[in-house]
């Protein structure tokens, strides 16, 4: 299967590079992450590291959008702190994002090459929670 390539949405990547670079300090936030909701909106956040597995910048990302009222993101981006660039989504990010957001465009680095990829692209095959829960009554 080939990866349909999308648009890379460049104002979300100067987003999450901005919150990087001002919010981002030592070892406990390191990576910030930006979501396009539905609407137009913007929303940003950042990692909240610990060495019990914090959680990542696309995880609070989630949270930080639903007290904001976005339940619908249409594309996210992760960026690492001290200018790392565009940063691709962990395992469990991948698996949680395509849980919540199944048609989610995800910004990807590839070898220096930043692209947007579908998350389906990024997990082929790949377990989809909500098609393994027994229907309620």
């Amino acid at each position: 299967m080939t990866a349909q390539i999308l648009p890379v949405d460049d104002e979300l990547v100067q987003a999450a590079t901005q919150v990087a670079r001002a919010r981002c300090r030592g070892e406990n936030h390191t990576m910030a992450a930006a979501a396009r909701a539905r609407d137009g909106r913007i929303i940003t956040a950042v990692n909240a590291y610990h060495f019990t597995g914090g959680p990542c910048a696309e995880l609070v990302l989630i949270g930080t959008a639903a007290s904001q009222g976005a339940y619908e993101l249409e594309t996210v981006v992760a960026v690492g702190d001290r200018d790392r660039g565009v940063v691709s989504p962990c395992g469990r990010c991948r698996q949680v994002l395509l849980d919540y957001f199944p048609a989610l465009k995800v910004i990807v680095d590839e070898g220096g090459d930043v692209r947007t990829v579908r998350i389906t692209d990024l997990l082929p095959a790949g377990y989809v929670w909500a098609d393994h829960q027994l229907a309620t009554e």
